[in-house]
């Protein structure tokens, strides 16, 4: 094959498959409904089970579940067979994944399954199958042909298998109205759950990193106090202590070159030139919610205030940078 065949091919393959999962959305109906009700009325585990190609879409269906509000385990159907089906209980609902809908060891175990009153979903691209006779609701995932261009290897319709398994997950998820901050209880490790974990609070700058003068200060009161925090920002506050208002140092420079007498600005009332209703976070903002904050706003940094709208540090995109978020 040439270079250009080989792109040729790939693009075809995408294609063939992207078109397979679009004709699946074609054909939902109220089967995949009642599919996802039966999820969400499961007061055991969702138990998925399947074999080679199926199988291993089945262990990634099962993690998918379990870490979007829906407890699941994997169940390997052959394991199933010597022993494993004690996994299986009452209470339960059995995701069944097989293209044919005969694979054997799959069969095997459906009608213990059945004796114990465990509803059974079927995702199989075969409808007139055993599996899909036994099965309480019948997800249809058949596809035209195969990616593989001897039509063998299991690939569109593995495709296929793990879109529909995505679904159910993804639905089950929106309607138990699963949040950011359960979905961190699940992933506590690795760069997901620092991005879903970290807090502006563990990354503001403080002390005498935080930069503060009253709001009657001059603008050259104001530099000097960023000058002495060795940092670009100041935070103006009332004679409360409450923010009143925010100055970077670009802000003074930008104003100095458009001024004929830049010792008439510094010597003016910072409040003059203060961004008067910045940006503002709480110290328990989710790190990485606060980065889309202050890129929807083209800014670089911005203050943190505690509930009663005092300053409390400044948080920099050079923090988030350190901290691994961007």
């Amino acid at each position: 094959m040439s270079d250009k065949s080989v792109l040729e091919a790939a693009r075809a393959l995408f294609q063939l498959e992207s078109e397979a999962i679009a004709r699946l959305s074609e054909r939902l109906d109220a089967r995949f409904e009642q599919a996802v009700a039966l999820l969400l009325s499961c007061q055991g585990r969702v138990v998925v089970t399947g074999i080679g190609k199926s199988g291993a879409i089945g262990r990634k269906i099962a993690s998918t579940l379990a870490s979007t509000g829906t407890p699941a385990l994997f169940l390997h159907a052959a394991e199933g067979l010597h022993g494993d089906l004690g996994m299986v209980t009452p209470g339960d609902v059995l995701i069944a994944i097989s293209y044919t809908g005969r694979t054997d060891e799959l069969t095997s175990i459906l009608p213990v399954v059945k004796e114990m009153g465990v509803p059974v979903i079927a995702i199989t691209g075969n409808a007139r199958a055993y599996l899909a006779a036994q099965a309480d609701v019948m997800l249809d995932i058949a596809v035209e042909k195969e990616a593989c261009p001897l039509n063998l290897a299991p690939t569109t319709s593995t495709v296929a298998a793990l879109a529909m398994g995505d679904a159910l997950a993804i639905c089950a998820m929106q309607l138990r109205q699963f949040t950011p901050e359960k979905f961190a209880r699940f992933h506590p490790g690795g760069a997901l759950g620092r991005d879903l974990k970290l807090q502006v609070g563990e990354l503001m700058r403080t002390g005498e990193r935080l930069a503060q003068v009253p709001a009657t200060a001059t603008v050259r009161a104001a530099m000097q106090a960023i000058t002495a925090a060795q940092e670009g920002a100041v935070v103006i506050v009332t004679s409360a202590g409450t923010l009143a208002g925010y100055l970077t140092d670009g802000d003074v420079r930008r104003r100095l070159l458009d001024c004929d007498e830049p010792k008439t600005l510094l010597d003016a009332p910072v409040a003059t030139i203060m961004t008067h209703n910045p940006l503002t976070f709480a110290p328990d903002t989710l790190a990485s919610t606060a980065l889309r904050a202050l890129q929807e706003r083209s800014v670089d940094d911005a203050p943190v205030v505690d509930q009663n709208n005092v300053p409390v540090g400044i948080l920099d995109v050079q923090e988030l940078l350190r901290a691994g978020l961007l």
